[in-house]
């Protein structure tokens, strides 16, 4: 989603975080208290300038202070996610904006730190000398570790962040540390996704070069029997399409990423695997259960917009409350033993935006996951959209921007592999987006995916792929039908900028869901959650319009990015505190957090799970009435083709009569006997 607009902020606790909102407040008060310095008139003469800037240039390339020192330990991790402790003494004056910057490689020039810490962070800092801990991600690269001086006069207010706080000044560095290295690093960011087959298993994972991996695999863990040769791809900054994807600010190399496919798996069995090599070192051994397609039971784990969270402050916002969300599914899915289950995350991925290391953070933070349960996405605006994209309508002018940092899906199109082969030339050198829309079975639901990026209008391949897919759900063996896309058709946030968007989406995607009775379709982008009554164009169905085909609309992009537009306001009073809610919108919560589904042949359940506390705050039920009507309907005409066979007209005429009735009289037994509970609630 888009960082512009009227937001408001939800903060997460953090020492880190707490200083650096410290001494950006201190800063913020002298600034708009203290009145600006006369400006000297200029005496200096040529010769003493030339002086001075010589100076200042041995002060930008080497320590200046010669008690200064700073000391790293450990000088060498042994995984990525260790922490290392830099401690320093003898900083004369210190100031409460003087900062330690993080580089890597350590050869980058002074501005293009990845990020930094103000030493106020060090509880010790007014005495010269202090200590930090940071547990650091391995960039394939190593690390080290410089020490600015900072103070109120130097402050460039034209420099900001994105938080509109100024980025700290590089021209006065003090000390620099020795190399921080990483010890012999096996494969890293492992994770797994469905493939097209129900009986394989993709894994894909990342390492520093491109030689020859595997995965090994096996139903026992001291028994990995079978062997799957992966695959190797990589992308370049020549790649990128805007900055500072493709600046030295923004880029790092990426690593190279193999993708191997485990296949011949027997259905709902545990399979142990490992990635790697004997000659450059193997994963620890995971395991994870294989897709059973007989199966009456589907689980799975859904949210948008989740990002990942860096121990330090950088260009970006990042997402600390990604954390918690990480924990929660981790609880639900340890505790599921071997049922299988899947993540399913709804575009705005990393929220890296162009600042290549962020995905790195992403993909370690989500791996005590990914490599457990498959983990799906779609694209959404913040991998994505740059000036130039090939499809820009008229009308979606102000809709696509830069919210990809110029990335233009080629990270996002690399790092994961989703089924189908569904890709989207950029128009450029750079290689076509895919992973754009997709489906697959997972127990008792079909699940569809859809970008809302590209070109979803009638006549487009994705059009098609959507009406052809629903129109082709076999609804004996998956009842439920779920769609995912990350914009939402429908929000009661006040989004203006997306307006002609949901225009369309409604004109020419909402009468295919209808249609094809889609039960539920969930979107991301508006970071909150929001369930919406069973809807066409605006108005709800009663409750027996539920087996007409009208599905339920829910937003779920809480899980993580904590920018969020307020509530539509009411018309007649925009600037007024009160966002009344609409009888469509029957829940909608300020909570961070994700939702948990869960689908018999009697009902599909989902469930709002909020991160303050772990519990569930909403439910959702939807029987599975449709899917009886649907099959009785089949019933009948396959009972006519038999009759019609054996010529007997009259008997089928009674028969048709007695099976007519019957479906009428079940019908509105079940309409009484519906479970929803149509209650309207708003936490905030």
């Amino acid at each position: 989603m888009s960082d512009g607009g009227v937001a408001a902020r939800r903060c997460s606790s953090g020492n880190n975080s707490n200083d650096r909102r410290s001494s950006y407040r201190l800063l913020r008060q002298q600034r708009f208290s203290t009145p600006p310095l006369p400006k000297k008139r200029k005496t200096m003469n040529a010769s003493y300038t030339i002086f001075l800037f010589f100076l200042f240039s041995i002060s930008s390339s080497f320590t200046i202070s010669s008690s200064l020192s700073i000391q790293i330990t450990p000088n060498t991790l042994t995984k990525s996610g260790d922490s290392v402790q830099i401690q320093w003494s003898g900083l004369d004056s210190p100031s409460h904006l003087d900062w330690l910057g993080i580089y890597a490689p350590p050869n980058s020039s002074d501005s293009d730190f990845i990020g930094y810490i103000f030493l106020s962070a060090s509880p010790t800092w007014r005495t010269g000398s202090g200590s930090l801990t940071l547990p650091l991600v391995d960039l394939r690269s190593n690390y080290a570790f410089r020490i600015f001086r900072w103070t109120d006069n130097d402050v460039d207010w034209s420099r900001l962040d994105e938080d509109h706080n100024p980025l700290p000044g590089t021209e006065r560095r003090l000390a620099l540390s020795e190399v921080l290295r990483f010890g012999a690093m096996g494969p890293q960011q492992i994770h797994l996704s469905f493939t097209s087959e129900e009986d394989e298993m993709r894994v894909l994972f990342v390492t520093a070069d491109g030689a020859e991996r595997f995965v090994n695999y096996g139903l026992e863990a001291g028994r990995l029997e079978e062997t799957a040769r992966a695959e190797v791809k990589r992308y370049e900054r020549r790649d990128m399409c805007d900055a500072p994807a493709n600046e030295s600010l923004g880029w790092r190399d990426p690593g190279f990423i193999h993708d191997g496919v485990m296949r011949n798996l027997k259905k709902g069995r545990r399979y142990f695997y490992r990635v790697g090599s004997d000659a450059s070192g193997w994963s620890a051994i995971h395991s994870f259960m294989s897709r059973d397609g007989s199966s009456d039971e589907t689980i799975a784990f859904l949210f948008g917009d989740m990002g990942t969270s860096v121990p330090y402050s950088t260009y970006l916002r990042t997402q600390e409350e990604s954390i918690s969300t990480v924990k929660w599914i981790l609880r639900d899915i340890e505790a599921l033993g071997d049922k299988p289950a899947f993540v399913s995350h709804i575009g705005d991925i990393s929220y890296a935006r162009g600042y290549a290391w962020l995905w790195d953070s992403f993909f370690t933070q989500i791996e005590p996951i990914a490599s457990k349960v498959p983990y799906h996405v779609c694209i959404g605006n913040h991998e994505y959209d740059w000036p130039l994209q090939p499809w820009k309508p008229d009308w979606a002018s102000h809709v696509y921007g830069t919210d990809g940092g110029g990335e233009c899906g080629v990270p996002y199109s690399l790092r994961f592999n989703m089924p189908g082969n569904s890709s989207f030339s950029t128009g450029t050198s750079s290689p076509a987006t895919r992973n754009l829309y997709y489906s697959f079975d997972a127990g008792v639901v079909h699940f569809v995916y859809i970008s809302t990026e590209t070109d979803f209008l009638p006549g487009s391949d994705q059009y098609n792929f959507i009406q052809h897919d629903l129109e082709n759900v076999d609804r004996a063996k998956t009842p439920f039908v779920i769609v995912q896309g990350h914009r939402p058709m429908y929000t009661t946030s006040n989004e203006p900028r997306d307006a002609p968007l949901r225009d369309k989406m409604l004109e020419h995607l909402e009468p295919l869901l209808v249609t094809n009775k889609v039960n539920l379709v969930l979107w991301g982008h508006v970071h909150r959650y929001e369930r919406f009554c069973p809807l066409r164009n605006y108005t709800c169905g009663n409750l027996n319009e539920t087996s007409a085909g009208l599905p339920v609309h829910v937003v779920i992009g809480m899980a993580g990015q904590d920018w969020q537009p307020i509530w539509e306001p009411r018309p007649d009073h925009p600037k007024d505190p009160i966002y009344p809610q609409p009888d469509r919108s029957m829940y909608r919560g300020g909570e961070f957090g994700y939702t948990r589904l869960v689908a018999t042949r009697a009902k599909l359940t989902l469930s709002y799970v909020g991160n303050h506390d772990g519990k569930t705050h909403d439910v959702l039920e939807i029987p599975a009435t449709l899917v009886h009507d649907l099959r009785s309907d089949s019933n009948a005409e396959s009972a006519f083709a038999w009759y019609v066979k054996v010529g007997s007209v009259l008997v089928l005429g009674a028969f048709v009569g007695y099976v007519l009735g019957f479906i009428s009289h079940s019908r509105r037994a079940a309409a009484s006997r519906r479970s929803w509970a149509p209650v309207k609630t708003e936490e905030v």
